[in-house]
């Protein structure tokens, strides 16, 4: 990451910023940069693809985990791709496996679902609905949100096993486990959580299919 940093001839940051404080403390001499993020991309995509056809080098870096996991770079990505451009990926910070990693959960099969519906109902539907899969599910939750994802995976489940990972990959990283219920009890008494959270949710089904192989082995 720091030779792709330090040799392509532009990086689109999500926030320039913060790109900049990284490359200050990696001792790296940062070439040309763009903002590039949700609010800006639709713009910038056709003088970056201009760019590229040129013969430009263009590094894509965001703020915190991988471009296109719930963060910027689809539209640019994708436009390349369609145009023969080579995308070569730069294996980076990922909170969703930093997650399963550390959980200490069963997560050799998983589903990475994103943000839930914001709606208790509509959220109830979806965690009913990938529950039948019957694989780990991760999903990613803002700090206000978290409290009322955990109460309604305790409606849904209460037994489920549940680790909450907050600021994964960053400074301040944390994780509880535990059953959906305790969790959702835990988060209740809390005025605001802060950070941003994923949460690995285990269903009875995944549990019980972990347990029949261990006992045939």
């Amino acid at each position: 990451a720091v030779d792709v940093l330090t040799n392509v001839d532009l990086v689109l940051a999500e926030d320039t910023r913060r790109l900049h404080a990284l490359a200050q403390r990696l001792g790296v001499t940062m070439p040309a940069s763009l903002s590039y993020h949700d609010h800006n991309e639709a713009e910038r995509t056709p003088e970056v693809l201009r760019r590229l056809a040129a013969g430009t080098r263009v590094a894509l870096v965001s703020d915190a985990g991988t471009p296109l996991t719930s963060d910027p770079g689809y539209v640019l990505v994708s436009r390349a791709v369609e145009q023969g451009i080579d995308v070569v990926p730069v294996p980076g910070p990922s909170a969703v496996l930093a997650a399963l990693a550390a959980s200490g959960l069963p997560v050799d099969r998983f589903l990475f679902a994103g943000f839930l519906p914001r709606g208790s109902a509509a959220r109830r539907r979806e965690l009913r609905a990938l529950a039948g899969l019957g694989i780990a599910i991760v999903v990613y939750e803002a700090p206000n949100r978290v409290g009322k994802l955990l109460a309604d995976v305790a409606a849904v489940g209460p037994g489920w096993r549940v680790c909450v990972g907050r600021e994964v990959t960053k400074v301040f990283e944390e994780f509880r486990r535990g059953t959906a219920s305790e969790l959702a009890a835990e988060y209740a008494g809390e005025e605001r959580a802060l950070g941003e959270f994923t949460v690995v949710i285990v269903p009875e089904a995944v549990e019980a299919a972990v347990g029949g192989d261990d006992a045939l082995l």
